[in-house]
């Protein structure tokens, strides 16, 4: 968001990402990545209490892996990705904004996985079980339940269709208090910005050290500056956020209209419209 930003100085965008790191929470894909690059560990003592399998062993880990087999005009790059001691492959994403849950958008990350897992002439059995998890700022779904686990089933005899394929949604709106499950308390601390806040001691520690500490913090600013300069290298992008600040500007739309209009998301066109009330007039 250059257009937006250089009018400040650099003492004064440093502030600005103090302020945007404060308020970010695991729901956040910027600080769950971070929360889980090269953290094996924590990504494997989240996907236990998802799964109900507390023995799960993860054997891999990875933020922010690209699918490299994938051809065509879409291409996927998992916000965490893992395989497990069975050779089980994982795929877990936030999702903020409830577009960014259609269950065809699982559909094709679970595609895109089982077209990165075959070899040519590869045997199609010898395709791997995958796990598509889903962790939505909203109740998608609308039922107030913590977790929904989606698979095919035979229709004409309710029986398990047994492909392999295992697509989960993990409610981040879901608010029980008589709920003390591990999976409740997950849910809970994916939704808080502090670690004090936090329930589950890992991951208050990893919290803790991202905005608490200085090694954290600084790591933090930097990925957060990271990203914004490779954002600006993509004219399209430009383009979005210059149309976005004609739409703030003009002040008939609301920041969920102007991110539907533009492709930004709701973030970004909050994050552009409070720039631009620090630039003078």
């Amino acid at each position: 968001m250059a257009e937006i930003k250089y009018p400040l100085t650099p003492e004064e965008r440093h502030q600005k990402d103090l302020e945007v790191l404060e308020k970010l929470r695991p729901l956040d894909d910027t600080f769950m990545r971070e929360l889980f690059r090269n953290d094996l560990e924590l990504a494997q003592f989240m996907l236990r209490i998802i799964l109900s399998k507390p023995d799960l062993i993860l054997t891999k880990e990875e933020t922010q892996y690209d699918l490299q087999h994938i051809y065509g005009n879409r291409s996927v790059t998992l916000d965490v990705f893992g395989i497990d001691s069975e050779g089980r492959q994982y795929d877990c994403e936030v999702q903020k904004a409830d577009d960014g849950a259609d269950p065809k958008r699982a559909r094709y990350h679970s595609a895109a996985m089982d077209v990165d897992n075959l070899e040519a002439r590869g045997k199609f059995k010898d395709l791997p079980d995958t796990y598509v998890i889903f962790f939505t700022e909203n109740d998608v779904f609308g039922k107030n339940k913590p977790i929904h686990t989606i698979e095919r089933i035979d229709l004409t005899t309710g029986d398990s269709f047994n492909d392999g394929e295992h697509i989960i949604y993990v409610n981040g709106a879901y608010n029980n208090e008589n709920d003390t499950s591990d999976l409740a308390k997950l849910i809970h601390d994916f939704r808080c910005s502090k670690g004090e806040d936090m329930l589950l001691a890992p991951f208050a520690d990893k919290t803790r050290f991202f905005k608490e500490t200085q090694e954290g913090v600084e790591r933090m600013c930097k990925v957060m500056e990271e990203m914004m300069e490779e954002r600006l290298k993509d004219s399209e992008y430009r383009k979005a956020v210059s149309i976005a600040v004609n739409l703030i500007k003009r002040g008939k739309d609301t920041a969920e209209e102007i991110a539907e209009l533009t492709g930004l998301s709701v973030e970004e066109v909050k994050e552009i419209e409070a720039s631009l009330e620090d630039i003078p007039a």
